[in-house]
C-alpha cells in the first residue's frame, strides 16, 4: 500500500533526523523518529506563523524542552525554507547554525534554547503568561497558542512541578502541551526510576489532561483541536510513542524502542543505518532530501501560512485605525524599551536599606512602566516588590490585569518562566527573592545570559547581616557567581551578564536606570537586608555623583595624592568611607571607590580606569562575600579583606564585630596591610 502524504513526510522527517546524526557521528536519533507524527500535524495544519516573518509577534509559538530532539526541529523547519540541505549535513559542526541543541533563531522558527531539561517548556508557560497579559490589554484579536513538547526527562526534572502547578493555577488554556511518552531515557527505561501517573499529577494542578496513540494522525488532530476549544485549563496531550519509530535491522525487521536508539548513531545500535533509509522510503546515497511529494504539500501549506498572517495583519491594521494611541503603547511594549523616567525624583528615606530603596523605586514605576511584570517566590513582603504590587494586583486564574505574580516557592521555576515572558515579548520581567536562593536561579540566569534576555533579577538580604537566620541565609560565595558570569561574554562578543551592587539609595535608583537601560542581556540587581548609611556628596547632588555607577566603578570621596585607595561596593562603602575618617585622624590619606559592577568598569577606557585606581599606589578592598570578589581591582599588590567561612547566627551588628566589619577594625586592617 502506498503512503498517504501524512506518512510520507513523517518518514521523510525521520530519515532527515537519522541522517543528521548518523553523519555527524553525535546526537539523538530515537527520539526525533518518534516525535515527527505530532510535529508534521501540528506545523502544518494547526501552528500559525507568518513564513516569510517569523518574528511576526502575533504567531503562535512552539517551545522545545527536548533539547536533544533538535534534528527533529531543524527537519522540520528544513521543509519550510528556513534550513538548507547544507544546514543539516553540517548539524553540531563548527560554525553550522544547527548545533546538538537548539539556540534562539526566531528568524529560523526557533524560539527558545533548550538542553537543561525542563526549562524549555518552563519558557514556554512563561511565554504563555505574557500572551495573557498582553490580550487583556490589546484584545483577542492578538491572541494566539502556545505550545511545548516535553520529553520523559523533562517531566521527571523538579521544575515541571514549580511551573505545572502554577500554569493549572492561571488557567492558562492558550497553552497546550504535547508529552512525549516513550518510555525510554538516556540510559533506562523509564519504569526503572519511577511508576508515577503523569496524567493524575496534571490533572491535580489543574489540566486537562488526554493521552492518544502519538502515531495517529487522526488522534493528534482530534487532540490538538480539543486542547484549543478549552476554555479554562492548560492542556496536557500525553503521547504514547515509540524510540526509534521505524527503524529496521539488516533483515528488515522492525528495531524499535530500544534504549540504545535515545542516543547514538543508529549504525551504531543493532538497527540498520541502510535499511531503516529504505524502508521509510528515502536515499542512501541523497538522505538529506525532501521527497518530491512533501516538497509540494509543504508549498501549499506554506500559501495557507501567507494567507493566515495577511489575515492576521489586515485584523492589526483595522484594530490600530480604531484605537492609534493604544497601537502606539503596544508598539512601545513590543520594542522592549520603556518611557523616559527620571530616576532622579524617587524619593527615599535616609539611610535605607538598599532593599528598601529599592521598593522606592519599584513603587515610583508602578504607574510609569505599564508592561513590568515583577514577580516573588513568597517573599514579596521581605524582598520588596510588594511596594509594586500595592500600586497593582496579582494574577489569578483567567485575571490578568493586574501585574504581579505570585510565583510560590519556586525560585527556579519562576526563573525560568521569566525568560519566557522576555522571549515572547512585549513584557518586562522583573523577580524577586534572597540573594543566597540565587542558587536555585543559576541554570536559568545562565539561560538568561546565553540567550541575550534582559530579565531583572531583584536579590536581597545580600551577605552575612542576614544574621540571625544563619549560615544557611548568609551569602558568602554567590556574589563571586556572578562576578565571574560578568566576565562571560555571549555570542554577540559581549558581556552576558550586569551584575549592580549599589553602595546607597541613589546608587540603587541608578542601578535600576542601568538595569532598564540594559536591554542585551539579564541584570542581577544585588540589596541589603540593613540600613545604609547614605554616602555623602562631594558636592551638592548625591544622584548626580551615583550617575558615576554607570561607568562600574567611580570615586565618591577626594583626594588627589591618598596613600591609600580603598575599593568596595554595597554596604562596605559606607564603612570605608568611616574607616577612612579614623585613617585621616591618624594621618593617613585615602580615596574610597564604589565599584557596583567591576564588568562595566573594565569595559572603560584604560585611562579612566587607571586614574580611578592607580597601579601605583596601595589599594584595599573589603568585601562582605569572599575575597575573590575583589582581587582583579587591588592587584598583586593590593590586600582584600574579605570572609572566607561561612556566617553564623547572630544578630547583624554582632556578625559585624565578630567578622571584623566595623570601622574601627576595617582602619586597622588597612594599617596592617601598609605596614
Amino acid at each position: 500500500m502506498s503512503k498517504n502524504i501524512h506518512q510520507l513526510a513523517s518518514d521523510n522527517l525521520k530519515v532527515l533526523a537519522i541522517a543528521m546524526v548518523e553523519k555527524a557521528n553525535s546526537g539523538h536519533p530515537g527520539g526525533p523518529m518518534g516525535g515527527t507524527d505530532y510535529m508534521h500535524i501540528l506545523y502544518t495544519e494547526f501552528l500559525n506563523f507568518d513564513p516569510d516573518d517569523m518574528t511576526y509577534p502575533h504567531r503562535d509559538r512552539f517551545f522545545m524542552d527536548a533539547g536533544h530532539l533538535s534534528a527533529l526541529l531543524y527537519a522540520q523547519l528544513y521543509f519550510f525554507g528556513k534550513y538548507t540541505k547544507d544546514d543539516l549535513a553540517n548539524f553540531r559542526q563548527w560554525g553550522s547554525c544547527t548545533p546538538g541543541h537548539p539556540e534562539v533563531d526566531v528568524k529560523r522558527g526557533i524560539e527558545n534554547t533548550s538542553g537543561p531539561l525542563g526549562q524549555g517548556h518552563a519558557m514556554g508557560i512563561g511565554a504563555a503568561v505574557a500572551e495573557k497579559f498582553l490580550t487583556t490589554r490589546f484584545g483577542n484579536w492578538m491572541g494566539h497558542n502556545i505550545y511545548s513538547y516535553i520529553s520523559d526527562g523533562g517531566v521527571q526534572e523538579e521544575i515541571s512541578q514549580g511551573v505545572g502547578r502554577i500554569a493549572g493555577f492561571l488557567g492558562l488554556n492558550n497553552l497546550i502541551m504535547f508529552f512525549d511518552s516513550n518510555d525510554v531515557q538516556l540510559s533506562t527505561k523509564t519504569d526503572e526510576v519511577t511508576v508515577e501517573d503523569t496524567a493524575k499529577k496534571y490533572e491535580a494542578w489543574g489540566w486537562k489532561v488526554k493521552t492518544i496513540d502519538g502515531h495517529n494522525h487522526d488522534q493528534i488532530r482530534r487532540a490538538i483541536q480539543e486542547a484549543k476549544d478549552e476554555e479554562e485549563k492548560p492542556f496536557l496531550i500525553i503521547g504514547r510513542t515509540i524510540m526509534g519509530k521505524g527503524a529496521v535491522d539488516e533483515n528488515g525487521d522492525p528495531y524499535e524502542g530500544a534504549v540504545e536508539m535515545h542516543g547514538k548513531p543508529i549504525s551504531g545500535t543493532k538497527a540498520s543505518y541502510e535499511k531503516t533509509i529504505e524502508h521509510l522510503s528515502g536515499h542512501v546515497d541523497h538522505p538529506f532530501e525532501i521527497y518530491p511529494e512533501v516538497s509540494d504539500y509543504y508549498e501549499e501549506i506554506i500559501s495557507k501560512k501567507r494567507l493566515w498572517a495577511a489575515d492576521r495583519r489586515k485584523e492589526e491594521a483595522a484594530w490600530r485605525g480604531v484605537n492609534p494611541e493604544l497601537g502606539t503603547k503596544l508598539d512601545l511594549f513590543l520594542s522592549g524599551k520603556i518611557p523616559e523616567i527620571d530616576f532622579s525624583e524617587v524619593a527615599h528615606k535616609e539611610n535605607s536599606a538598599s532593599r528598601e530603596a529599592s521598593a522606592a523605586v519599584l513603587g515610583f514605576l508602578a504607574d510609569k512602566v505599564e508592561n513590568l511584570i515583577v514577580s516573588s517566590a513568597d517573599l514579596a513582603n521581605s524582598d520588596k516588590t510588594d511596594s509594586f504590587l500595592k500600586k497593582t494586583t496579582a494574577f489569578r486564574n483567567g485575571d490578568f490585569s493586574g501585574n504581579f505574580m505570585h510565583a510560590g516557592v519556586s525560585e527556579l521555576s519562576m526563573a525560568a518562566m521569566a525568560n519566557g515572558m522576555a522571549l515572547h515579548g512585549g513584557v518586562i520581567p522583573v523577580i524577586g527573592t534572597f540573594f543566597i536562593f540565587s542558587d536555585y536561579q543559576k541554570p536559568a540566569f545562565r539561560l538568561s545570559a546565553l540567550m541575550e534576555l534582559p530579565v531583572k533579577y531583584l536579590w536581597t538580604h545580600d551577605a552575612f547581616r542576614v544574621g540571625e537566620d544563619g549560615p544557611t541565609h548568609q551569602p558568602v560565595e554567590q556574589e563571586t557567581q556572578l562576578r565571574l558570569m560578568e566576565k562571560v561574554k555571549n555570542h554577540s562578543g559581549k558581556r552576558s551578564l550586569l551584575a549592580l551592587r549599589p553602595a546607597d539609595s541613589a546608587e540603587t535608583s541608578v542601578a535600576w536606570k542601568m538595569a532598564f537601560e540594559n536591554t542585551k542581556g539579564p541584570t542581577g540587581l544585588i540589596f541589603s537586608r540593613q540600613g545604609i548609611k547614605d554616602l555623602p556628596p562631594i558636592g551638592s547632588n548625591r544622584f548626580e555623583e551615583a550617575l558615576g555607577a554607570e561607568k562600574g566603578a567611580y570615586a565618591v570621596t577626594e583626594e588627589s595624592n591618598p596613600d591609600v585607595v580603598l575599593v568596595g561596593n554595597g554596604s562596605e562603602v559606607a564603612t570605608l568611607i568611616s574607616a577612612a575618617d579614623i585613617l585621616s585622624a591618624k594621618g593617613i590619606k585615602s580615596k574610597t571607590i564604589s565599584v557596583p559592577s567591576e564588568g562595566v568598569f573594565r569595559e572603560q577606557p584604560q585611562s579612566y580606569q587607571d586614574e580611578l585606581i592607580p597601579t601605583d599606589k596601595p589599594v584595599f578592598g573589603l568585601t562582605a562575600g569572599l575575597p575573590l570578589n575583589l582581587e582583579g581591582l587591588v592587584g598583586p599588590k593590593g590586600k582584600v579583606f574579605g570572609l572566607d567561612h561561612f556566617g553564623y547566627s547572630a544578630p547583624a551588628t554582632v556578625l559585624d564585630d565578630k567578622f571584623g566589619f566595623t570601622p574601627e577594625k576595617v582602619a586597622l586592617e588597612v594599617e596592617k596591610y601598609l605596614g
